[in-house]
């Protein structure tokens, strides 16, 4: 495990009907984390609009600073619930600004990444938020990359659905900062012996949706769609599936028939190609979004596998539809 000089400082922006158990399923894993490394690995603070206490919906809640007060952070998570597309407050819009600004990555937790997204602070990175809002938010802004996953991971903006999917996002963090093996010690030390993977939709199981039946397996496949815009390495996969690379790999050759990272690379261009037929992201854009390099880069292996480069695929396509 890594010995980082400061701590990670992450700050919970709360907004009014926020649930307690979404903010506190975020903030314990951090608590455990810090328990079972001896030191200080992150810092949580909390802040709303006013400062002071802040309920939550049960009742219990956090002593908040005001947010115009926020001292320097490395990730500002916004916790949401209620109805979040209804929420407005200049306060919190200013501070999330001001913090886009800084370039402070930024997040939500249940509804928080619809207040992130009416701000345009989500246009071009893919994310999640509680199912109740996914239809409503998709039919207000049909532009935005929401996917029905548990929680997404795109470069600067890491988001979840809420509920217990708060300490599954939480343990992709300390495995990302930390290790694997350190992320499944925080996992055991609530009884969660196996932290879900990004992909493990809120409604519907992805080992049935793709026919897979290896637990490894489909693992392995949940964490790669949780991580297209920034894809991980082979060790790092196996790493957070508890296995070998090796042993993956054989796993992704016997049952899938192809090597892991071919099959990556395969999810990736199927997103951008979903991307390139239903939206009207720039190359550029839809490049970052699925992890490759560059514009160039990503044309060139979208040519090789759909025939036709990026964009004359988008006209073709929107000549056949009109």
């Amino acid at each position: 495990m890594d010995s980082p000089s400061t701590p990670f400082r992450i700050g919970f922006i709360l907004t009014p009907e926020y649930s307690l158990m979404s903010l506190t399923a975020a903030v314990e894993p951090l608590r455990a984390a810090n328990h079972l490394a001896g030191r200080e690995l992150y810092r949580p603070s909390y802040y709303s609009v006013a400062g002071g206490f802040a309920a939550s919906t049960s009742g219990g809640g956090f002593q908040t600073t005001a947010l115009h007060d926020a001292e320097p952070l490395d990730l500002a998570l916004v916790v949401a619930g209620g109805n979040p597309l209804l929420y407005r407050d200049p306060a919190v819009t200013r501070g999330l600004r001001i913090l886009a600004q800084r370039k402070i990555p930024l997040g939500g937790i249940s509804g928080g990444a619809a207040v992130l997204a009416r701000l345009g602070m989500m246009e071009g990175r893919r994310f999640t938020l509680h199912w109740a809002h996914v239809e409503a938010l998709a039919e207000m802004m049909p532009d935005l990359l929401i996917e029905r996953a548990l929680y997404v991971v795109d470069r600067d903006r890491l988001t979840c659905a809420g509920g217990i999917a708060a300490l599954d996002m939480m343990c992709a963090l300390i495995a990302r900062d930390h290790g694997a093996d350190f992320a499944r010690e925080v996992a055991e030390w609530f009884i969660h012996t196996r932290p879900r993977m990004a992909d493990e939709p809120q409604l519907s199981p992805t080992a049935e949706r793709l026919e897979l039946r290896n637990p490894l397996l489909v693992r392995g496949v949940e964490l790669m769609f949780g991580h297209l815009a920034e894809p991980l390495t082979p060790d790092q996969i196996a790493g957070q599936v508890g296995c070998s690379a090796r042993q993956l790999q054989r796993l992704f050759n016997a049952e899938l028939g192809v090597p892991m990272m071919d099959f990556y690379r395969e999810m990736r261009l199927k997103k951008a190609h979903e991307l390139v037929s239903q939206t009207s992201l720039s190359m550029l854009d839809i490049a970052l979004v699925t992890g490759f390099t560059s514009a160039a880069h990503f044309s060139r292996l979208y040519s090789q596998r759909f025939g036709l480069p990026p964009m004359r695929q988008r006209q073709t396509l929107r000549r056949q539809s009109g």
